[in-house]
């Protein structure tokens, strides 16, 4: 069995109590303010604060939740286009409860409720947070500029130790005696020199050679004969 809520209940019964509030909510939300009694408007405050958070959603779920307390669809209507959105920025208290005098006659304590609809003023902590977000992100730009110099400047520092290492790798290579060195395609620099030499296996390939066409020389010889001199051997032999 349901826990019944605190208070004392409106009406004669919870389905008395569920059309009471039902009908103060669509005048409410017709109005924006109405005059009741101050326990009907404490009761009413919760339902029409959870009817105004469904709104702000705006999905077909939440209009028909809606629908299922309102039945009049005009009032839903406004409810959705244009309360709604005025309490897009605020994120609760859509709702504003003031005592007024008693009512004749009973003696009732009456209230007033009606609905926050004014815009949300902006306080000054929020303003600093803003400030401070904005140098935040200034901070955070100059450190990603400050980090991609540098990695440019150890890029450039690689590239120039690279290019001293593979300098001083080529200049450590000896000539050998009687040899030129070959151009960067691997062709001689001179037409007499017709000896193709592999400094790394110190093999010699002459021109009727098997593996001639297919070598890439290092150095070139005049002849077989420079090329035995300076310590290399015949391919094939």
């Amino acid at each position: 069995m349901p826990t019944p809520t605190k208070g004392p209940r409106l009406g004669g019964g919870p389905a008395h109590e569920r059309l009471i509030l039902a009908n103060l909510a669509t005048s409410l939300f017709e109005h924006d303010s109405i005059t009741t009694t101050e326990a009907k408007a404490k009761r009413l405050r919760p339902l029409a604060e959870r009817l105004i958070t469904f709104a702000k959603r705006g999905d077909l779920h939440a209009r028909r939740r809606v629908l299922s307390v309102i039945s009049d669809k005009g009032v839903v209507h406004r409810l959705f286009t244009e309360i709604a959105p005025d309490m897009a920025e605020r994120p609760g208290g859509y709702t504003r409860i003031t005592k007024i005098g008693a009512r004749k006659g009973d003696n009732a304590p009456m209230a007033v409720i009606e609905l926050v609809r004014e815009p949300l003023a902006k306080k000054a902590t929020v303003k600093e947070a803003e400030a401070a977000t904005k140098r935040a992100a200034k901070d955070a730009e100059k450190k990603d500029a400050k980090k991609a110099d540098e990695a440019k400047e150890s890029e450039a520092t690689e590239a120039a130790t690279l290019v001293d290492a593979d300098t001083t790798e080529a200049s450590a290579k000896e000539v050998p005696a009687g040899a030129v060195v070959a151009n960067e395609d691997g062709s001689s620099p001179d037409a007499e020199y017709t000896v193709k030499g592999n400094g790394d296996s110190g093999k010699y390939h002459e021109p009727d050679g098997q593996w001639y066409d297919q070598t890439i020389a290092e150095f070139w010889f005049k002849s077989a004969e420079d090329a035995e001199a300076a310590g290399f051997t015949k391919a094939g032999a």
